[in-house]
């Protein structure tokens, strides 16, 4: 009976270390920038981004420490620079949004603090400068030639947007993925991409989340950045390689 039990405990030892040792040796895919690479930026907009935006006061701490807002910057400049194509895929709030009879709870949180409001589907007033506009510094980079802003997505992800069509009818299967915010729109986009077919990496730095207390949004995005995605990289190591592509 000793024996057996003895036989039973290293059985279970083995078996944890095993399964221990193989989520420490997670693998990586990886992903190489070529002539089918684009990037998606999410949400580049002031009510996440800005100091004057309606979520400042809980991603505001890990939008500064990741310096967010300058490694964003950093790969707008750098895919103009080599004449990279970007999507940006953002966030917007109509009239008719705020009648949804179905929410879930961030959701309903957003619409009552109007974050990416504006005022019709048609129309700009009001829009310059709100907390839907982009963050001042990109709109030099968002206006260029290479730059295409899909329709908006509504919850999360781009399944109610035209991101996925986009990215395929000018003829991408890589996706270099940032913006905000890491564990909501940013996961989210990484998991349709991925589970569309796309290859998709993405960019730890040039995202951010929400801290609370007991809560860091932005640690939980990147386990499952690690886990889903082909390949994390660092914004210096992504200008890196695109740089390093079109030379």
């Amino acid at each position: 009976m000793k024996t057996q039990i003895f036989k039973l405990g290293m059985l279970v030892i083995l078996t944890i270390g095993f399964h221990t040792n193989s989520y420490a040796q997670l693998p990586d895919p990886g992903f190489t920038v070529d002539e089918n690479t684009a990037i998606v930026i999410t949400d580049p907009q002031n009510d996440f981004l800005s100091p004057d935006g309606v979520t400042w006061g809980v991603v505001g701490e890990s939008v500064t420490k990741n310096n967010t807002v300058e490694n964003l910057e950093a790969l707008f400049k750098v895919a103009k620079e080599k004449n990279i194509k970007v999507f940006v895929s953002p966030h917007y709030y109509y009239k008719h949004d705020h009648q949804w009879e179905i929410e879930g709870a961030l959701e309903a949180l957003m619409h009552k603090i109007n974050m990416f409001d504006r005022s019709h589907t048609l129309k700009t007033e009001g829009f310059e400068g709100s907390g839907a506009d982009w963050l001042d510094r990109y709109k030099e980079y968002i206006d260029e030639d290479n730059v295409i802003v899909t329709n908006p997505h509504k919850v999360y992800g781009p399944e109610s947007n035209d991101l996925a069509l986009q990215l395929r009818k000018h003829g991408y299967s890589n996706v270099i993925l940032a913006g905000m915010s890491a564990n909501l729109c940013t996961e989210s986009h990484m998991r349709d991409l991925v589970e569309s077919g796309f290859r998709v990496a993405v960019v730890s730095d040039a995202t951010a989340g929400a801290i609370l207390p007991g809560l860091n949004a932005y640690e939980a995005a990147v386990v499952n950045f690690k886990m889903i995605a082909s390949h994390v990289f660092t914004t210096q190591e992504i200008v890196t390689e695109i740089n390093n592509f079109r030379k």
